[in-house]
């Protein structure tokens, strides 16, 4: 546990969140030598940034086609690169810091739940011809010798994609930050923020921070702090269940060490851990946090549909974590003002957009770049409050009803 924060600090920089996002734009301050200090209301990596299913592949939680309306094609092009480089960046942090357990695996798989195999063939197609990007197509009995299931029908490999323990990944970067001087308080929410002005002062219970700049980086638990960035996003809850040592059983029907997700919007995702001896299964999103045990019930229930042979793999730990979601599905990444930076609502994909935006975050307060104006076109739109959790929620319903249509359907052809 680190100390929370107590009387007056001064720095260069103040970060307030020490999730991806806040903890990448640290480490790139602080290797070019700028004083810098993050407070966090809870602790390292407390919220989604360490609670999520650790996939590190490229993209965001938007579509191509709603980024390039709002990009336009070399926008869009830019972007992806972009969301390449902080997959790579991830990857070469790891390596550069010899960081233990994180454990990286190669490999993702995106699976469909119902018969696709053109569409998805025309999608490997799409991302070679305009992003350059390669993607392995799988048809069904391929695939099905990997992933034992007849819920699965085709699929896309991605080799250069990967898999991580992000704790652990987070803690990491936490002590290459203060091996480099800089400093964290952990159990010290702010209180209060004088964001105007050459001088920056952000307070809390027990202490105060004074700084030239400042970068919101606080993600699902964005509270009333700066209104206007809380009013841009929606919390988004989703949920991580853990089984079981079982490693004969797990391998007799997931026979690889890719991560898998299907092509559903709020779909299941999965991966087997320690070696291959635990399942760590994640899916459902809710717009409020529910409870965790009814919710590892219905994770439960997903995994049994997919591998009948689970049915009597015991779950021993289950949790949930709020993500940050915009109405563009964008991360909001940018100046607020003066001296202001913000680094939010990564929607889900943000082992790879967290690291992109902090560093691009970096090179604007160290004058190395304007790459920042990559994400101008995703803006501090509001949510919609209570309407946008109410509309997020039945547009969710929507997908899955469509989703279950479509598996439906197959099922009805064969």
């Amino acid at each position: 546990m680190r100390p929370a924060l107590q009387g007056r600090h001064e720095c260069d920089t103040l970060i307030i969140g020490a999730g991806l996002a806040g903890l990448t734009t640290a480490l790139e301050l602080a290797r070019a030598g700028v004083k810098v200090a993050v407070i966090d209301a809870h602790r390292v990596g407390y919220g989604a940034s360490g609670r999520n299913g650790g996939f590190v592949g490229p993209g965001y939680a938007a579509g191509d086609d709603q980024i390039t309306r709002l990009a336009g094609a070399e926008g869009a092009k830019n972007l992806f690169r972009l969301s390449v480089e902080g997959m790579d960046y991830v990857r070469s942090t790891i390596s550069t810091l010899g960081m233990p357990g994180v454990a990286p695996r190669q490999g993702i798989l995106s699976v469909r739940r119902h018969d696709g195999g053109e569409s998805l063939q025309a999608r490997a197609e799409a991302m070679q011809r305009d992003f350059g990007y390669r993607l392995e197509y799988l048809d069904t009995p391929e695939l099905r010798t990997i992933l034992c299931s007849r819920r699965y029908f085709q699929a896309l490999r991605d080799p250069n994609a990967f898999h991580i323990h992000p704790l652990n990944y987070l803690r990491g970067l936490a002590t290459a930050i203060e091996a480099l001087g800089g400093t964290i308080f952990e159990q010290s929410p702010a209180t209060d923020a004088h964001l105007a002005g050459a001088e920056k002062r952000v307070t809390t219970a027990r202490g105060e921070v004074r700084s030239a700049h400042v970068v919101l980086a606080t993600g699902g638990y964005t509270d009333g702090l700066v209104p206007r960035l809380r009013r841009a996003m929606l919390p988004i809850a989703t949920y991580v269940m853990l089984s079981e040592p079982a490693p004969d059983r797990l391998s007799a029907v997931i026979r690889t060490a890719e991560a898998v997700g299907d092509n559903r919007r709020a779909g299941d995702y999965y991966r087997l851990v320690n070696g291959g001896t635990r399942l760590l299964w994640g899916g459902r999103i809710t717009t409020r946090a529910a409870d965790v045990r009814g919710i590892s019930r219905q994770l439960r229930r997903e995994m049994v549909t997919v591998y009948p042979e689970l049915r009597s793999l015991r779950t021993e730990t289950a949790w949930s974590g709020l993500m940050s979601y915009a109405r563009h599905l964008m991360p909001q990444v940018g100046r607020m003002g003066p001296g202001v930076w913000h680094a939010t609502a990564f929607g889900g994909h943000g082992l790879n957009t967290t690291a992109i935006a902090g560093k691009l975050v970096a090179e604007d307060i160290l004058g190395q770049s304007d790459r920042i104006r990559a994400f101008a076109p995703f803006g501090l739109a509001w949510a919609g409050g209570a309407v946008g959790r109410l509309a997020a929620q039945l547009t969710y319903w929507k997908l899955q009803t469509e989703d279950w249509w479509r598996e439906r359907r197959t099922e009805d052809a064969r």
